[in-house]
């Protein structure tokens, strides 16, 4: 029982003390709860010590937290008493890790086991995530539940392959407590270490996952594609937009246990600022979800535009299997004229500081050794350098655009194994001897005919969405799509990826959410289309747009939290108001304010992620 009794003795208040108990989940589910002695004014810091002193473990316990189950919240306020928090000592407490693993499914298909916060809200959850995964721009991106896909008992489930990286150690500074702190810049552009963070060049293990995130991987049998969801209408797409998490509450308390499944996608269509020789990942998954959306059919395209995107997804497929990873070069080498001329002034001793050096590993640059890694007919240049350090060499790929470029870098790097300097008089003649060599590995044009090679070994049907490859036998798709691969064959891997995203966000459905609602005074349901300029009401009966409301038109919205309402008023004295059928309405109110906070960014030119602002605009009353 309950004894909050004021004794006085001698004069004094003293509070009464009373037994809290608190099950620790480290001990394990079958071990009985701990039970401390407390007072109404000990705070939860002080509840926390002693829990701490009495289980007798040795360990580092500052991760963890009391969960309250009943209130299904966290006590996070550690200088806040008991009384302040309404424990009494029926209360049920839980003491925890705040971080848990978390089975994480990526756009491209990658599943993944890590270590994310289930104590703090999903949005800063989602920053600590993409800190981790090297995407920049968290804001746009967030958890939803899994769609289940059609599967049959006996079916092995064989996409359940998870790579766990539930130990990579986050580098310094990435802790999800301080990401926040108004000086941190989140954007800012990460410093890689051959290519990736530093957290992922750790182990071969980990290396191998962060290629998998930052390289498009193949397309599944046409089989496995057809056992995927599709939404057959417009109000399945609506059930798949019911399932995203709450951004301003935990994952605990929407009931999110540890090693659940959830995803990670883009979920407001507007991209700000994609710098690709930093956003791999991004760029990468990014295009991983487009090309699901064409192909699941959750975006409608012409035949022709289906067919381009057939193309581009052949041609990246080629790139993504043949190009040494093109991504692990330093950002500094995708200009690679004006770090020739950097690398110039740098040899020829006109500023000898070795942090100025184009990398700072390249200081001890005599000593390396340039092998080539070129492909005349694939148009590859690259060199590989090995570079020696104090734990071994280490090693850089060039990746040069053409035969002049990587002559001109040859020989410099040739030079400078020699501990030459690019002002020597040999440098001319040895960029000439690499430039005939090459000439020499040039083979006729006309004697390599792509159709033969290409034909063969294309598998149409994972190019193009079910109800093309229902149309036309493979036969018929295949010279019409290496037809439209003509015209994209010359592009590079980052461009190529860049027109997939360009022609997809110019189709006429991108970038829509849809909710059903009903429209106050109406007796149907109808659907709310969400995009990332403006609201679109949908007539099911006709499958019409009806009605568009610019998002710069609205002077205010608000929600009946009580009778779940959304009302917003517009210029001129438009008004609507709506209650929502399959989502929660603060998903809706989530997804307008979201919006109006991307909207913002251009405007700020400083790098750094208003939190504050966003939870303002999406959190609504439960999350204040």
């Amino acid at each position: 029982g309950h004894l909050d009794g004021h004794l006085m003795v001698l004069g004094k208040v003293v509070m009464a003390a009373w037994d809290l108990s608190v099950a620790v989940e480290d001990l394990g589910a079958d071990a009985p709860p701990i039970t401390v002695s407390v007072t109404s004014d000990l705070h939860i810091g002080g509840v926390i010590l002693k829990l701490v002193e009495k289980s007798q473990v040795k360990r580092d316990w500052s991760d963890h937290a009391l969960w309250w189950e009943q209130k299904q919240q966290w006590l996070l306020r550690t200088a806040w008493t008991l009384e302040k928090c309404g424990i009494q000592a029926d209360a049920g407490l839980i003491f925890m890790p705040q971080h848990k693993p978390l089975r994480l499914g990526l756009p491209n298909g990658l599943n993944l086991r890590l270590r994310v916060c289930f104590s703090g809200p999903v949005f800063r959850t989602v920053l600590g995530i993409c800190k981790m995964l090297n995407i920049r721009r968290p804001e746009e991106l967030s958890l939803l539940r899994p769609v289940e896909e059609k599967k049959k008992k006996k079916d092995k489930d064989l996409s359940e392959e998870l790579y766990d990286l539930t130990e990579v150690p986050l580098t310094s500074g990435t802790h999800y407590d301080i990401i926040m702190s108004p000086s941190t810049n989140h954007m800012s552009r990460p410093c890689l270490y051959n290519g990736m963070p530093a957290h992922f060049a750790d182990s071969p293990k980990t290396e191998k996952v962060y290629k998998m995130l930052s390289v498009s991987q193949p397309a599944p049998p046409p089989e496995a594609i057809a056992k995927l969801y599709r939404p057959a209408s417009v109000v399945d797409k609506a059930h798949i937009h019911s399932r995203w998490l709450d951004s301003s509450r935990s994952l605990m308390q929407q009931g999110v246990q540890e090693n659940d499944r959830l995803w990670l996608r883009f979920k407001y269509y507007c991209f700000h600022d994609l710098e690709p020789k930093y956003d791999a990942v991004r760029l990468t998954q990014m295009y991983e979800q487009a090309r699901w959306a064409v192909l699941l059919e959750d975006i409608d395209c012409t035949e022709e535009e289906m067919l381009l995107f057939g193309a581009l997804q052949y041609h990246i497929n080629k790139l993504s299997l043949s190009e040494p990873q093109t991504m692990t070069s330093s950002p500094a080498m995708d200009d690679l004229d004006s770090a020739l001329q950097c690398l110039e002034v740098k040899l020829d001793g006109a500023d000898s500081s070795p942090q100025d050096m184009l990398y700072n590993d390249l200081s001890p640059f005599s000593g390396c050794e340039a092998a080539p890694d070129v492909n005349i007919v694939g148009q590859k240049f690259c060199i590989k350098l090995l570079i020696p350090a104090p734990e071994g060499m280490n090693e850089v790929y060039l990746r040069c655009e053409n035969e002049e470029q990587y002559s001109r870098w040859m020989a410099a790097c040739r030079l400078a194994s020699k501990g030459k300097s690019l002002a020597d008089s040999s440098f001319q003649s040895e960029v000439q001897s690499i430039r005939s060599f090459l000439a020499m590995q040039q083979t006729n044009p006309n004697t390599h005919n792509t159709h033969t090679d290409d034909s063969t070994s294309i598998n149409t049907h994972s190019l193009v969405s079910p109800r093309y490859s229902k149309k036309y036998k493979a036969k018929q798709l295949t010279p019409r799509i290496l037809e439209a691969y003509q015209n994209v064959a010359q592009l590079s891997l980052t461009d190529a990826l860049l027109r997939f995203l360009q022609i997809w966000q110019a189709l006429p459905d991108f970038g829509i959410s849809f909710v059903v609602v009903r429209f106050k005074g109406s007796r149907k349901d109808e659907v709310l289309g969400i995009a990332p300029n403006r609201l679109i009401r949908i007539d099911l009966g006709v499958g019409e747009v009806v009605k568009t409301w610019r998002y710069n038109n609205m002077r205010q919205w608000n929600v009946n939290w009580d009778i779940r309402q959304v009302a917003i008023e517009f210029d001129g004295n438009v008004n609507i108001a709506f209650s929502c059928v399959t989502a929660d309405c603060k998903i809706v109110h989530e997804f307008i304010g979201g919006y109006i906070f991307m909207s913002t960014r251009s405007r700020e030119q400083s790098n750094t992620l208003n939190e504050e602002l966003f939870h303002k605009l999406t959190g609504g009353h439960e999350a204040l």
